[in-house]
């Protein structure tokens, strides 16, 4: 037991807490190279890319795949969507559902912020060298339903 009478406990050893530090972090430090230049936050950033190489995703789709709460997702898009970057288009379907789609100005945009991603992708690539497939293994092997 600690002097608070609680049981013992590693916080900075705990994997749950230290991935969700660190993913934080990296999305932080890509978000800097974009929201600057192109001021895109880091939620719209996650709906933009997830429109341009989902196929024809909707709200619901977005929310699920990039753990970010509806009313994020929402939002994000909603300022895309002023921004002239995407449109919102109810399902014929399902009316309960939002597709969205990259307008043109939405394309050109997203081919200036993928270098952006591909170059932080190859940074770390580069810090981990031969741990990197020992990670992508690890974390397929979490991701795992």
């Amino acid at each position: 037991m600690s002097t608070r009478g609680l049981p013992e406990f590693d916080l900075d050893g705990f994997l749950p807490y230290r991935l969700t530090v660190l993913a934080a972090h990296l999305s932080a430090e890509m978000a800097q190279q974009y929201k600057k230049k192109f001021g895109i936050s880091n939620s719209e950033w996650r709906v933009l890319v997830n429109v341009g190489y989902a196929e024809n995703p909707s709200v619901r789709d977005i929310e699920k795949r990039v753990s970010l709460e509806k009313s994020k997702v929402s939002r994000a898009a909603a300022r895309l969507e002023v921004r002239g970057l995407i449109t919102k288009v109810v399902d014929p379907d399902d009316r309960r559902l939002v597709n969205l789609t990259l307008t043109e100005k939405g394309t050109d945009l997203l081919s200036q912020l993928v270098p952006i991603a591909m170059s932080f992708q190859s940074s770390l690539e580069a810090k981990l060298g031969e741990a990197e497939e020992a990670l992508i293994a690890a974390l397929d092997l979490l991701s795992e339903e």
